[in-house]
């Protein structure tokens, strides 16, 4: 039933907290609405947590198995920080922050949240990018010359005394 469906618009509500979803039924081809609670979702809630209970619920897991993971994250975090007391323009500020992946970022100084969160763009890019089996492009064998790469040198290895254990 699930590849009958097709998510056109997805947010949330504030008060009470739940996540929105409008949605075509592509059987019947009418469009549909559907209001997810998020029950006893509070300032202090676990994001993670809450994914796995709507995940779980078998009235709602048809619905967010459509959504990405990363999307999922960010509409909650939006929800949170609302309940926390930030301005919806503040979060989304923040969201859009979080959403961007810095290589030159250390994420072993984030908390968890964050880098659950990066770990899921990081995901989400890995697999647009992909290229599987039965894709045009893939080929199974590859071979590359790395002939022109420069080979960095390292001070650690140049100590030419010798250590005896």
């Amino acid at each position: 039933m699930a590849d009958t469906l097709q998510i056109l618009k997805c947010g949330v509500r504030f008060d009470p907290p739940a996540l929105v979803l409008n949605y075509k039924d592509r059987k019947t081809g009418k469009l549909r609405s559907r209001s997810m609670p998020l029950r006893n979702f509070n300032k202090n809630s676990g994001i993670d947590r809450i994914m796995q209970e709507l995940e779980s619920n078998p009235r709602h897991s048809k619905f967010i198995r459509l959504m990405s993971p990363a999307q999922l994250q960010r509409l909650l975090t939006i929800v949170k920080d609302k309940l926390n007391g930030l301005s919806l323009e503040a979060s989304i500020a923040r969201n859009n922050l979080m959403d961007q992946i810095n290589p030159e970022e250390n994420l072993n100084k984030v908390d968890p949240e964050i880098l659950q969160r990066k770990k899921l763009l990081m995901d989400s890019s890995f697999e647009k990018k992909r290229i599987k089996p039965g894709d045009p492009q893939f080929e199974y064998n590859v071979e590359v010359d790395f002939d022109e790469v420069a080979i960095e040198t390292s001070n650690w290895d140049s100590d030419n005394s010798e250590i005896d254990f």
